[in-house]
């Protein structure tokens, strides 16, 4: 008879203890007796209360992952956000420092404006407000260019003035724009009088590379002109109307070897930094036209019988 057909299982005389059901009736019963119990009378709680005890030192341990990785991501998320605050902030900055420079700017426009409404009130001569569009390219000359032309009246040999004086005169008109030979050009050329004494002399601009200054010419080595001078148009030459400020003495030379005195002028227009001028009408063209001569009348022939 072969050895797997042998049924090694005790017989059912030597089975000893409850089912398996018995077993899961009464722990159910213990369970359910043992809620209860816990939920009235709190009987497991001291006993809840040194198994939190013991188990702490545990539950510490394996938090410590935890609680470093949330402490990591806290601060790299708190980085990132200071950091876009931060640049946030930059960018902000940048915008604030640049109105506060518009407000600075539109503040100086501002006062040039007023300066020049000022000055052009005390000009009887009619003018036309103008902007000043860029500088000429010519490293040689003295120029600049408006913003106004033949479109808008603007004629060859008309004055410009700005807020602190007589600042050059139109030479070239096209059609919408306009070209200005500065007084420090060495071209040019405007009659003067000394307010403090009142002798007359001609300004010319700088014929040095660096420009930016005037030259009272052909003035005695006697002459009385100090530093600190002022001096206004004249209104002689038909072409600036008189009592505009020009420029004030800035240093003079009076040497043994001339006759004459080296009188360097300092320019009281704003010749590198105008943003915004006044053209006025030329001196000559408000003089009113000669009348035409009356025909005389023909001389009576003499013997006429009556």
């Amino acid at each position: 008879m072969p050895l797997g057909t042998l049924d090694r299982t005790p017989p059912p005389f030597f089975r000893q203890g409850p089912s398996a059901l018995s077993k899961l009736l009464v722990c159910g019963a213990l369970a359910l007796f043992l809620m209860v119990a816990d939920v009235r009378l709190r009987i497991t709680q001291p006993l809840r209360a040194v198994l939190a005890q013991v188990l702490y030192p545990a539950q510490w341990l394996i938090l410590q992952p935890v609680t470093a990785a949330r402490g990591i991501g806290g601060y790299l998320q708190s980085l990132q956000s200071a950091q876009q605050s931060e640049q946030g902030l930059r960018e902000k900055l940048g915008l604030q420092s640049q109105k506060a420079n518009q407000v600075d700017q539109l503040l100086l426009e501002n006062r040039r404006l007023r300066q020049l409404v000022e000055l052009r009130e005390r000009v009887a001569a009619p003018g036309k407000l103008a902007q000043v569009l860029y500088d000429s390219a010519d490293p040689f000359s003295r120029k600049i260019v408006l913003d106004k032309g033949q479109a808008d009246g603007i004629e060859a040999g008309s004055p410009v003035i700005d807020e602190a004086g007589v600042l050059g005169q139109v030479t070239r008109v096209y059609g919408a724009i306009s070209e200005v030979t500065l007084l420090t050009d060495r071209d040019q050329a405007i009659p003067v009088l000394n307010t403090r004494t009142g002798a007359r002399g001609v300004a010319f601009g700088d014929a040095s590379l660096a420009g930016g200054t005037l030259e009272l010419r052909f003035m005695a080595a006697n002459a009385d002109v100090q530093p600190g001078d002022m001096l206004a148009t004249s209104g002689v030459d038909g072409v600036y109307p008189p009592g505009l400020p020009v420029a004030r003495v800035d240093k003079v030379e009076r040497r043994n070897d001339s006759a004459f005195a080296r009188i360097a002028l300092r320019p009281m227009a704003l010749v590198e930094g105008t943003a915004h001028v006044i053209v006025l009408q030329p001196v000559s063209a408000q003089i009113p036209a000669r009348p035409a001569a009356e025909p005389e009348a023909p001389a009576a022939r003499k013997g006429t019988r009556k």
